[in-house]
C-alpha cells in the first residue's frame, strides 16, 4: 500500500538510494538544509523540503510530519565540525525529530532510525564479540569517539519513548559497491563491511514491517538474503541492543 513518507537527511548517500527505492511506489519527502541540493532529490523523483535540524524549530519538523506515515531520520554530521555539531546533529537533532513526532495530534508516523553496529554502553561488552569485534570497537572509538557517543545517547532517549512506534537499523561500515542483496542480520560481528545500496534495500524493506517496531537490527556484510534475514530476526525479537 502506497504510503507518504520523509527521510530527514535526506542528500545523504544512502538516503537518494532509499528514496529512488521508495518513490515509484510511495510519496516521498526528503528534508534537506542546502536549497542547492533540490535537484539531486528531485533525480530521484522525490520531493525536497528545506528544513535544518540545527536551526529550524521543532513545530516546523511537527508540520513537516503530520499527515505522513513513515519518517525515516538518516541524518548526521558525518564527523565534520568536531564533537559540538556532532552532539548538535547526531543526538540534539535525532531528538528533535523524536519530540517532533510525539507532538502530532492524533495518529503519529512510525520512525526509522540509520545508527550504526556497536552504539553501545561502552562498558559493557556484548556477549556475542569475538577477539576481532572487541579491538574493531577499541579502535573506533578512539578515531570517532564522539558520534559513537552521541549516536548512543541519540538511540537511548528513542529506546525510552512508547508514544509513537520505531526501528533501528544498525549498519556496520558503509561501501559503494554495488549490492548483493545479502547481509548478516542480528547479533553480528563487526569486520565485515556493507554497500549503501544493500542498507537502503533493508530500510526500504522496514517500510512495511510493523512487527519490527521495538527492535534494533545490526547489519553487516553477509550471505543471507535480506529479505528472509530481516524475517527471521523480526521472529526473535531481540532487544538488548544497548547492552
Amino acid at each position: 500500500m502506497s504510503k507518504k513518507i520523509i527521510i530527514v537527511g535526506g542528500h545523504g548517500n544512502v538516503s537518494l538510494r532509499l528514496a529512488k527505492l521508495l518513490s515509484p511506489t510511495h510519496t516521498v519527502t526528503s528534508v534537506i538544509r542546502d536549497p542547492s541540493q533540490e535537484k539531486d532529490i528531485r533525480d530521484v523523483s522525490a520531493t525536497p523540503l528545506v528544513l535544518s535540524l540545527e536551526d529550524s524549530p521543532v513545530s516546523d519538523f511537527t508540520k513537516a510530519f503530520s499527515g505522513q506515515d513513515v519518517i525515516y531520520f538518516s541524518a548526521g554530521a558525518g564527523a565534520k565540525g568536531g564533537e559540538e555539531r556532532t552532539k548538535k546533529v547526531d543526538y540534539e537533532g535525532a531528538v528533535k525529530v523524536f519530540d517532533a513526532i510525539e507532538s502530532i495530534d492524533g495518529s503519529k508516523p512510525r520512525l526509522i532510525v540509520v545508527s550504526a553496529v556497536d552504539i553501545r554502553d561502552p562498558g559493557k561488552i556484548p556477549a556475542h564479540y569475538n577477539e576481532e569485534d572487541i579491538a574493531m570497537s577499541n579502535r573506533i572509538r578512539k578515531v570517532i569517539p564522539a558520534y559513537m557517543h552521541w549516536k548512543y545517547e541519540a538511540d537511548k532517549n528513542l529506546s525510552k519513548r512508547t508514544a509513537f512506534k520505531w526501528s533501528i537499523l544498525r549498519p556496520g561500515g558503509l561501501t559503494n559497491e554495488p549490492g548483493v542483496g545479502t547481509a548478516s542480520i542480528g547479533r553480528t560481528h563487526l569486520t565485515k563491511t556493507i554497500s549503501r545500496d544493500d542498507v537502503a534495500k533493508a530500510l526500504a524493506l522496514l517500510v512495511e514491517r510493523d512487527d519490527a517496531t521495538g527492535l534494533a537490527v545490526d547489519f553487516v556484510g553477509g550471505d543471507t538474503p535480506i529479505g528472509e534475514g530481516l524475517d527471521a530476526f523480526i521472529k526473535k525479537g531481540e532487544t538488548d541492543f544497548l547492552g
